[in-house]
């Protein structure tokens, strides 16, 4: 079979098409009572050693004269575990223990019907946590309170924090059948303290700098604060963080083994992080440029946008470029005919063209994709520019049929999910096929940052054939390794070291045709209570790995959910297939449920009481043996990344189109927006 190179740049612009579907508590539509309101809104956010820990605490009022449900709806942040829920009813205080889906689901609906105390709180696919509060009083007050945590990677020297508020407008089922009040009536805020062992030369809160205040009270020691009145929870906020330049590629380990793990002999966890030291050439000659566009009905209001960003890439590309269109809806059509020459006049034909487009019909991802990867020319680099507002809806919508047609070209997907509601899971299994990558973008997003910091990864070699090997030390779970290794890109990996002592570690991979190892060697140690959060972190990896080899057809789907869900049991994880509910410590002994989370969340408090009175500590391991020389052309050094990190720089033709196009969707909806407040 011949295997075509290809690069894929997919932008999934999920773009909000109403303003106020958004993070809120949510009532049926035509209810006759008045919305549960939002009293106030405060979230504390950490960021530390890699990983950050958000929690929140909001209080309910019902305005009404009758006791009423309230269900708050909060867009899922990529990769978070959801570990704390604390309902204080009057003087009562409610807490989480996570059991399977269907039991939480009948305990919390006994408890409401029998009008006591009790909340629940449950993962909604891939698009939202929902939590159910069951009783919040007549004109009085209930407030909740929900820890989550999250990994964090550097890319090209910038660390990026996302708190979800925005809802994607891509559940229209669910948007038909709720209203969804977004509006705090009295104080919004967030206060995040960032620690860094490296040190942090800048800060930036895309939309929020003239409210934003930022405290430096050390080179690695950050704080930022956020305070409005009567705010609506219909914008993220994003918080990106950049390291100084001239960093060194590294390995940094943040592992955790209790004493009474390590004297029974049961396994310890760990994060492990490698930056690499490894300067990644560009890539010269020729390009052919594949926009998919996505006509479908819900992009009526975009479609002028879109063309005009079209324009400007077009306009920008070189003689030596080519270029072709394929807009999809319901079918797939190819505008050009095939590639076309960059010229003056092929452009002018071709805009004239897209100006006629009219949309309209649903969305047929699969069929996009599928067209864009006929008719390529092996011997030139082609990158294929997907650009869509909603998750796949028609024609083919299995994850594996993606996975399969994907795997049978040797291309490079770079996703970017933008919109909380995007369907990054599809874009995982996407990315996996393909030894690519995916990120998530915020409708609120420094969306020209973000171009920016992939500017280098499309244009430049990769590390290919990408294997890490640690030896000395018994290793299982360990996170699937990528395939390749882009420009700035870190290798963020979670497993479990069944022993302890000194380890060799091993990175092999493919780069200009040679073969590269670089090896560095350091400690595991018998204990270390400071991080014991790393046991979540490790297995919600396992969840998500587990799901998308289900998704993509490579494990059969009754042994994914089984092992999810004793992941869930085991690890106190709100996941597809286990929920937490929340009662008193009284009936949660009457109903016999295991209080698994208490003595975890106990563990973790300490932990975070003791951190917070000692400086951060920095975590890299290879100092006495550095896997690589110098500082990192990858990651803030010199060279083109650091320039992309700092904001300076050139783009190339093509990202100026993209910055363009999707920079002129993200206004469109800011627009439409404002027209509707």
């Amino acid at each position: 079979m011949k295997r075509t190179t290809v690069t894929i740049v997919t932008l999934l612009a999920l773009l909000a098409a109403r303003a106020g579907f958004a993070a809120g508590t949510l009532t049926p539509k035509g209810s006759p009572h008045a919305p549960i309101q939002i009293r106030d809104h405060k979230v504390e956010v950490v960021i530390d050693n890699g990983f950050a820990r958000t929690e929140v605490t909001q209080t309910f009022f019902n305005p009404n004269d009758a006791d009423l449900e309230a269900i708050y709806s909060f867009p899922l942040p990529k990769s978070a575990s959801l570990s704390e829920v604390t309902i204080w009813a009057g003087e009562q205080e409610l807490d989480g223990e996570v059991v399977e889906r269907d039991e939480a689901k009948r305990i919390y609906e006994e408890e409401r019907d029998q009008g006591n105390d009790a909340s629940m709180a449950e993962k909604e696919g891939f698009q939202s946590f929902e939590f159910s509060v069951a009783r919040v009083p007549a004109g009085g007050e209930t407030r909740i309170r929900f820890v989550y945590y999250q990994p964090l990677a550097i890319d090209t020297g910038v660390g990026r924090y996302l708190y979800p508020l925005a809802e994607g407008g891509t559940d229209e089922v669910a948007e038909a059948f709720w209203s969804r009040n977004a509006k705090v009536e009295g104080t919004f805020a967030v206060h995040v303290q960032l620690k860094s062992a490296w040190p942090v030369a800048d800060v930036r809160v895309p939309g929020f700098e003239s409210t934003a205040v930022v405290d430096k009270h050390g080179e690695g020691d950050v704080e930022i604060k956020l305070e409005a009145q009567q705010a609506a929870l219909e914008h993220d906020f994003i918080l990106y963080y950049r390291l100084a330049d001239g960093l060194p590629g590294r390995v940094e380990l943040v592992p955790y083994r209790s004493a009474e793990a390590a004297a029974k002999h049961e396994p310890g966890t760990f994060m492990l992080v490698v930056t690499p030291g490894v300067d990644l050439g560009p890539i010269t000659g020729g390009a052919d440029y594949c926009f998919v566009l996505d006509v479908s009905g819900s992009m009526t209001a975009k479609l002028s946008a879109l063309s005009r960003g079209v324009q400007r890439a077009l306009g920008q590309m070189r003689p030596e470029d080519r270029f072709r269109i394929v807009a999809f809806r319901e079918r797939a059509r190819d505008l050009t005919g095939g590639f076309r020459p960059a010229t003056p006049e092929n452009v002018a034909a071709t805009l004239k063209e897209l100006e006629s487009l009219q949309a309209d019909g649903s969305t047929n991802l699969y069929a996009g994709i599928e067209l864009a990867m006929k008719g390529l020319d092996a011997d030139r680099a082609t990158s294929v520019v997907l650009v869509t507002d909603g998750v796949t809806n028609t024609g083919v919508v299995d994850p594996a049929e993606f996975h399969r047609l994907l795997s049978r070209y040797d291309v490079r997907v770079f996703g970017f999910v933008m919109g909380n509601s995007g369907n990054w899971p599809l874009m995982q299994a996407i990315g996996q096929a393909s030894g690519g990558f995916s990120a998530a973008v915020s409708n609120d997003d420094d969306i020209v940052g973000q171009i920016l910091l992939a500017k280098s990864k499309i244009t430049s070699e990769a590390l290919h054939d990408v294997d890490l090997a640690i030896q000395g030390v018994k290793i299982s779970d360990l996170t699937e390794r990528p395939k390749k290794i882009y420009r700035g890109q870190q290798l963020v990996l979670f497993g479990r070291y069944e022993t302890d002592g000194e380890a060799t570690v091993t990175l092999k991979a493919r780069l200009t045709g040679a073969d590269k190892a670089y090896t560095t060697k350091f400690a595991f140690p018998a204990t270390d209570t400071e991080n014991p959060e790393i046991e979540r972190l490790w297995a919600l990896d396992r969840v998500e790995e587990i799901q998308a080899k289900a998704d993509a057809g490579l494990m059969p789907q009754e042994e994914a959910r089984g092992a999810i869900r004793d992941l869930g049991l085991a690890y106190q994880l709100v996941t597809d297939h286990t929920s937490m509910v929340i009662l008193s410590d009284d009936k949660l002994a009457e109903r016999g449920i295991d209080r698994r989370n208490r003595g975890r969340v106990a563990a973790e408090r300490a932990a975070q009481a003791a951190r917070n009175g000692q400086p951060v500590r920095g975590r890299r391991v290879d100092r006495g043996a550095p896997m690589f020389d110098g500082p990192s052309a990858t990651l803030g050094g010199a060279g083109e990344g650091s320039r992309g990190a700092k904001g300076g720089g050139a783009f190339d033709p093509l990202l100026a189109g993209l910055a363009a196009l999707v920079v002129g969707l993200g206004l469109a909806a800011v627009r439409r927006r404002d027209q509707q407040a």
